[in-house]
C-alpha cells in the first residue's frame, strides 16, 4: 500500500519554481551555444596571422626586414575559425613591396587577402662622387649604404673590393648604387690576363678583350701569342678564367 506524505506538495512547488524561475533553461542554452558558435573573430588576429607568415619566410634570407600588416576594417564580420588560420602568399616569389597574404579558415570556407607591407635593407655600394664614364673606380669613389632593395634595378655589389680598378661605362650619379651593368671589370680592347686551366693545372698567359665583361659574365677574349679566340668568365679586374 502507498502511503501519502504532506512533503510531497513542497517538493513539486520547489521543482515548479526552479524550472520557471531560474536563469538556465534548455531553449536558453541553447540560443547561447548557437551566439558563441557565430562569434566574429578579430580582424588583428588575421592581420597578425598574416605578419607572422611573412616573417617567417624572411628569417632564412639576407639583409634586415621591416614587415607591417594592415588594421583591417573593424566592420569585418567573420565567424570564429575553430581551427589555426592557414596562410600563404599565391603566385608570389619576392618578398619586397607589397605581398598579398592569404588568410584562409578552410572548415568555414572563408578566406581573405591581406596585404603585408615589406621592406629589405641590405648593404651595397654606392657611389661616393659623381662617376663619369670612362672613370676608373678607385676606394675614394665608393662607400658602402644600407640601402632598400626596391631601389635596385639589376645586379649590384655588396663588397667595395669587387669594383676597385673597373672602368664606369654609363654615368653613376652620386649615392645611387652601382650595378653591374654601369662597370666593366673588363673593357673592350684592354689588356688582359687569361688563366686556363683545371682545378689541378693552370697556366697564365697575356690577351685582348673582345668585349666588355662585369664580375661572373661570358666574354671573347684573344690569346696574344697563337691569336686563338676562347671563351672565358671575368673573375677580377682584367682577368678573364678559362675551363678546359
Amino acid at each position: 500500500m502507498l502511503s501519502y506524505s504532506p512533503n510531497i506538495h513542497l517538493i513539486c512547488f520547489i521543482g515548479l519554481q526552479i524550472f520557471f524561475f531560474s536563469g538556465i533553461s534548455p531553449a536558453f542554452a541553447n540560443q547561447e551555444a548557437s551566439q558563441s558558435a557565430t562569434t566574429n573573430i578579430s580582424p588583428d588576429v588575421i592581420s597578425q596571422a598574416a605578419q607572422e607568415h611573412v616573417t617567417a619566410l624572411t628569417r632564412e634570407a639576407n639583409g634586415r626586414f621591416t614587415i607591417t600588416a594592415p588594421n583591417l576594417d573593424n566592420r569585418l564580420r567573420l565567424p570564429q575559425c575553430p581551427e589555426p588560420l592557414s596562410t600563404g602568399i599565391p603566385n608570389k616569389s619576392s618578398l619586397s613591396g607589397t605581398v598579398s597574404v592569404l588568410v584562409r579558415c578552410e572548415s568555414l570556407n572563408w578566406q581573405i587577402y591581406v596585404p603585408v607591407r615589406v621592406q629589405q635593407v641590405l648593404e651595397r655600394v654606392v657611389a661616393k662622387t659623381p662617376l663619369p664614364r670612362g672613370t676608373v673606380i678607385s676606394a675614394a669613389d665608393i662607400d658602402v649604404e644600407q640601402v632598400e632593395l626596391r631601389r635596385q634595378r639589376g645586379a649590384s655589389f655588396a663588397n667595395p673590393e669587387q669594383l676597385i680598378g673597373s672602368k664606369v661605362k654609363r654615368p653613376v650619379r652620386l649615392g645611387e648604387i652601382i650595378l653591374a651593368s654601369d662597370i666593366c671589370l673588363v673593357c673592350r680592347n684592354d689588356a688582359v690576363l687569361i688563366k686556363a686551366g683545371n682545378d689541378g693545372l693552370s697556366i697564365i698567359t697575356e690577351g685582348k678583350a673582345l668585349s666588355d665583361g662585369s664580375l661572373g659574365e661570358q666574354i671573347r677574349v684573344q690569346n696574344n701569342r697563337s691569336k686563338k679566340v676562347v671563351t672565358g668568365i671575368v673573375s677580377a679586374v682584367g682577368e678573364v678564367t678559362v675551363r678546359y
